[in-house]
């Protein structure tokens, strides 16, 4: 069965510490007066990406899987008993809270979803702008209580510049914050357990100190530093594009591709793909159809034997399972 790439609208969040970016730089459209995130690909419940195009226009992304039948996920999407992946673009106006995710046997165990394996990848940074990832020196759960408690955790992680293009693999247990003056494409499981390990001891929209999860996360962190801050992949040139490998794990699979004239790229019967259109503009062909697509578009391509080809000028990440 051959079928459409449809366009998809996010579901916003807006935490305290976004920004505006999203909507004057990524074109982004909500009534929020802050969009710290907007959520391009979601089946998940806190948040559903809805359809907005085509026949199927109006539907969320999980009522239109179920319409068309789960054989659009491809033999690899289907096999996860809930939708794989959620993508989301960050704008990070201030510093994210300190925090860490945990692993599925725990989350299964204590959250009744999945945990969260991650990558980002930085789409934007100003001048001087960081993120923590992981820590720089051992240390003992006591020692981790006692660093949360007198507010010193921050001299023992490891923080790192980052910049355009960074990328940044995050697996579960490790402790990570994302600092003020990123905007960051984040490819990550289908879970929203997050664990809040601490938060600079901000108020929040009720003037009371955001809840954080201290004995969760000493009991999943890992405070063994890291040792390669940074996942760097070959780019290869093509005649009319270059691609670089971001990330590759059991739940997905995201590519960045420059497409400086055409690029034809090749569906199959194993998994969806995701479009995430992160500079300039293209026109998508699939099936004889054409898309007009541009910066900060998210388009969702069931599982197929066919050709995609997006001819332009434009940047885009590229996810499947």
């Amino acid at each position: 069965m051959k079928t459409s790439a449809v366009l998809l609208k996010p579901a916003f969040k807006d935490y305290l510490w976004g920004g505006t970016r999203l909507r004057t730089e990524y074109g982004k459209k909500c009534d929020l007066d802050k969009i710290a995130e907007s959520w391009e690909l979601s089946a998940h419940k806190d948040g559903e990406s809805v359809i907005a195009s085509g026949e199927y226009e109006g539907l969320k992304l999980s009522e239109y899987i179920e319409k068309c039948g789960r054989e659009i996920l491809g033999r690899r999407g289907a096999a996860f008993d809930k939708f794989p992946i959620l993508i989301k673009f960050i704008d990070a106006q201030d510093n994210l809270s300190i925090q860490v995710h945990p692993s599925d046997e725990y989350a299964l165990k204590n959250e009744g979803e999945y945990g969260k394996t991650e990558v980002w990848y930085v789409l934007s940074s100003q001048e001087g702008a960081s993120l923590y990832y992981g820590f720089k020196t051992k240390i003992t759960a006591d020692e981790y209580r006692r660093r949360i408690a007198d507010n010193t955790l921050t001299e023992v992680l490891n923080k790192v510049d980052a910049k355009k293009g960074d990328v940044f693999f995050v697996k579960p247990g490790t402790v990570h914050a994302i600092g003020a003056g990123l905007i960051i494409c984040e490819i990550q499981q289908n879970s929203n357990t997050t664990y809040r390990v601490y938060d600079y001891d901000r108020r929040g929209a009720d003037g009371k100190p955001r809840e954080l999860h201290i004995e969760k996360a000493v009991a999943v962190s890992n405070t063994t530093p890291i040792s390669d801050s940074e996942n760097y992949h070959e780019i290869k040139e093509y005649d009319g594009y270059k691609t670089r490998l971001i990330a590759s794990c059991k739940y997905f699979t995201s590519e960045k591709i420059d497409v400086s004239d055409k690029v034809n790229l090749k569906l199959d019967t194993e998994s969806f793909k995701s479009v995430i259109v992160t500079e300039g503009s293209a026109v998508l062909e699939l099936n004889g159809e054409k898309t007009d697509i541009k910066k900060g578009d998210s388009i969702f391509v069931p599982s197929q034997n066919s050709d995609m080809t997006i001819i332009g000028e434009c940047e885009l990440i590229l996810s499947y399972v």
